[in-house]
């Protein structure tokens, strides 16, 4: 089955409009805050050069997204599906950050909400990739309903592998 990953998705608080290169800068300027990456496998994300591999990975994955607020218009992060298996009938969700206003608020919460939402017209699980000292988005991930299954090494794109945990969610029990 052929799925549209990079699709608009609309809710009440964000729209997730495809990412395009020309989306760098106003993304950029959201990652250039370095707490936003100091739980994250690469922290030196922030770093221009650093970030424009990580963006350059996003374009190529085809299923990146920029998230704004829709109650602003600002840019508030971006996020991906990727690794889709159809013989599994899995996709992963990840690569995601947002600039520190929308943390703690339930913005996250919406986002991955409506993604899987969407996602689960077509796969029947999904898969997280977190960093083992993220807590963050271990927490949150698990506020969603996600469990730990596992541990692995990813491989980022133009980066060295690090181990993550992987958190799964099936469509059953969503």
């Amino acid at each position: 089955m052929v799925i549209d990953i990079q699709p608009v998705l609309e809710n009440e608080h964000a729209i997730l409009y495809p990412l395009r290169e020309e989306d760098f800068e106003d993304v950029y300027a959201v990652a250039a805050d370095p707490e936003i990456w100091e739980q994250h496998p690469n922290r030196e994300r922030w770093q221009h050069d650093v970030f424009r591999t990580f963006f350059d990975g996003a374009i190529r994955s085809r299923g990146a997204f920029k998230i704004v607020d829709k109650a602003t218009g600002k840019v508030a992060g971006s996020t991906r599906f990727y690794d889709y298996n159809e013989e599994e009938s899995s996709i992963c969700i990840g690569y995601t950050f947002y600039a520190t206003a929308y943390w703690g608020k339930g913005f996250n919460h919406s986002v991955k909400r409506m993604m899987l939402d969407y996602i689960f017209q077509f796969v029947s699980q999904v898969y997280f990739h977190i960093g083992v000292n993220n807590i963050r988005s271990q927490v949150s991930i698990g506020r969603l309903g996600a469990e730990k299954v596992g541990e692995m090494e990813v491989a980022y794109f133009g980066e060295a592998s690090k181990q993550n945990f992987l958190y799964k969610i099936g469509k059953e029990g969503y």
